[in-house]
């Protein structure tokens, strides 16, 4: 307008009476110093830091010398310029603020300066200005800590702000939408009432995200930052300003050492319940205690970095057992899965560290089962059907054994030897050992008629059991190693296999196995000294579960061994009729002869023409295997 009046307007002397006339209210600077008059009006300006930053405007009274500040013991963060306002509108404002705004190390804003120290002079942040402006609070004094653990503070007659040893405050951020926003231009045009506003604080910003105001805070990544004026504001009039212990942090550390060390130490040897119990049970204290100290104290706790560090504990506790676990699990499959059944290395791969490999000394039983005539079968057959035939009845026996929680040892030929007590321990494991014997007989006898319809010769196995302690474990030399069992009484399971064949029976125990199945009956056949031992043994023939048998089958069991104390009491023609008698029993029952009877009563025909010497003791010597 002043450019008209001097050019193409010079001569138009209407021109110059309206610009006289207008003059005073294109002046907008006056015009808005003037507004700024008319009430307590707050203006916002900010400082700059590094080298080389300027001075632009002017600023505000200063509120305190900073001498104060840091003889309390905080440094306010040192600007080395300013962005402030024309001298006009800084006259006419009753305050002004700063409205810088310090994020954290990883660029969220948590806290706000309170006071930054320009060349030696404090000045207080914009939302203490609104405050003071709002309310008519006087200066701002330094409030000293009583203790270690008190915050430093900025009071305004009774209002504190409490600040860190930066003069910085924790933002109390409330759930959004936490303000109402009003919109400028509804304001200028009127469309606002008036009393919407009286009274009130009212911060003037931007949020459009073009004006590039807006902020990351926690829970935001696009927050206005006028907002965060807003939160401080709000919390200095409540009075629920959160702020920080010198403390906090040295007790934080020390938690962090206490509940790492007891957890290290604990975790790995706790069930996989019970550390995930007591790790959330630790969490949520952690967490009730942070939310306790937050909401009635006012006080924020560090505890990210203690609930980092018992979480990170518990990860990698779990990782490293689930990884251990799989390890130990493959381990004990690839160890054991060719000794016994599935579902027993399952239930061995639970806790794998209670089985190991390492030889340990037990009380265990073995059996040894052998086909008869083998070599005959052999004879008569192709290799090829040889081998299916052999895979067949091993395929049957083996899953027999596993069927009783047997371990298989190995297969010597056509023979198998397995043991009952490891790697699983079995305190039933002479039963097991002797219905799975009884069983072998049984199934062998489902299996003949499959085998003679392939044109293969029927089968027939003895079965030997013993009862006694033995070295398991994993023995050979460093070209080979197998899970194997070794004791003396292992090889008089042997020995007894051998016998089945002399008397004629299935299946024969050792006096151990039998004292050892009170539920089984057994038929005393002989005691005998076997080849390589001196000490006599009693041999047993298992008949089955004797609450299963018929009385007439225990009965004529104990007639059989009255019969065999009559023979050792050189009794002869008392056991000849006893054992005839029961021979013909036998034989009508199940039109098969017993062989036992047939064994003693050869024994007593030998006797009656070549009797015992004076000293014998009844005991039969074997000189063969």
């Amino acid at each position: 307008m002043q450019g008209l009046a001097h050019g193409a307007l010079a001569g138009e002397p209407g021109f110059a009476q309206l610009l006289e006339r207008i003059r005073p209210g294109l002046d907008y600077d006056a015009r808005l110093a003037h507004a700024l008059g008319t009430g307590p009006a707050v203006l916002g300006y900010y400082f700059n830091f590094g080298d080389g930053a300027g001075q632009v405007g002017v600023l505000p009274p200063a509120d305190m010398a900073c001498d104060r500040l840091r003889m309390a013991g905080v440094q306010a963060l040192q600007a080395t310029g300013h962005g402030a306002n024309l001298a006009m509108l800084q006259a006419s404002a009753a305050y002004a603020g700063f409205f810088n705004i310090q994020p954290d190390f990883d660029g969220v804003i948590r806290r706000q300066p309170m006071l930054i120290d320009y060349r030696g002079q404090c000045r207080a942040a914009l939302p203490i200005a609104l405050v003071r402006a709002g309310l008519g609070l006087g200066a701002i004094e330094v409030t000293r800590p009583s203790g270690a653990a008190a915050p430093v503070a900025l009071s305004m007659d009774g209002m504190a702000v409490p600040v860190d040893a930066n003069a910085m405050a924790l933002v109390p951020y409330r759930a959004t939408p936490a303000f109402r926003y009003v919109s400028a231009t509804d304001v200028i045009h009127g469309r606002v009432p008036a009393t919407e506003l009286e009274g009130r604080l009212v911060l003037v910003g931007a949020t459009a995200p073009g004006i590039m105001d807006l902020r990351v805070v926690p829970g935001s990544k696009a927050f206005p930052g006028v907002e965060i004026h807003a939160n401080m504001i709000a919390g200095i009039l409540d009075g629920t300003l959160k702020w920080e212990s010198p403390r906090t942090r040295g007790w934080n550390l020390i938690a962090i050492a206490v509940f790492g060390v007891l957890l290290a130490a604990w975790l790995p040897f706790a069930a996989p319940l019970a550390s995930a119990t007591a790790v959330i049970g630790l969490l949520g204290l952690v967490v009730g205690v942070d939310l306790y100290a937050w909401l009635m104290l006012n006080l924020s706790l560090p505890t990210v970095t203690l609930l980092c560090a018992i979480a990170g504990l518990f990860i990698l506790n779990m990782s490293y057992g689930f990884f251990v676990e799989a390890r130990s699990k493959l381990q004990i499959t690839r160890l054991f899965g060719q000794y016994v059944p599935p579902e027993l290395v399952d239930e061995m791969a639970r806790d794998p560290a209670r089985y190991s490999l390492r030889g340990q000394s037990r009380e265990m039983t073995v059996l040894f089962s052998d086909i008869r005539d083998f070599t005959s079968i052999s004879e008569g057959l192709e290799a090829a059907d040889l081998a299916e035939l052999l895979n067949v009845y091993l395929s049957a026996m083996t899953r027999v054994v596993q069927e009783r929680r047997g371990t298989i040892d190995k297969y010597i030929g056509d023979a198998i030897m397995a043991f009952w007590g490891a790697p699983l321990s079995n305190d039933r494991h002479a039963y097991d050992a002797v219905l799975t014997a009884l069983a072998m007989q049984r199934v062998l006898q489902e299996l003949t008629p499959r085998l003679q319809e392939r044109g293969w010769p029927a089968m027939r196995i003895g079965v030997g059991v013993n009862t006694g302690r033995m070295s398991v474990g994993n023995m050979g030399s460093e070209f080979r190693m197998a899970y194997t069992v070794m004791a003396d009484a292992v090889n008089l399971a042997s020995r007894l296999e051998g016998l089945t064949k002399q008397y004629g029976v299935g299946v024969l125990c050792g006096e151990a196995t039998r004292q050892a199945c009170p539920e089984i009956a057994f038929r005393l056949i002989d005691q005998v000294r076997v080849k390589g031992k001196q000490q006599p043994v009693a041999i047993y023939e298992p008949l089955g579960v004797a609450s299963e048998l018929p009385e007439e089958t225990l009965q004529w069991a104990r007639q059989f061994e009255a019969a065999l104390a009559e023979y050792r009491a050189q009794h002869w023609d008392t056991a000849d009729a006893a054992l005839r008698q029961l021979l013909k029993k036998h034989v009508e029952y199940t039109e098969v002869a017993d062989r036992p009877c047939e064994v003693y009563l050869e024994r007593i025909e030998h006797f009656r023409h070549q009797p015992p010497p004076a000293d014998w003791d009844g005991v039969f010597t074997y000189t063969t295997k």
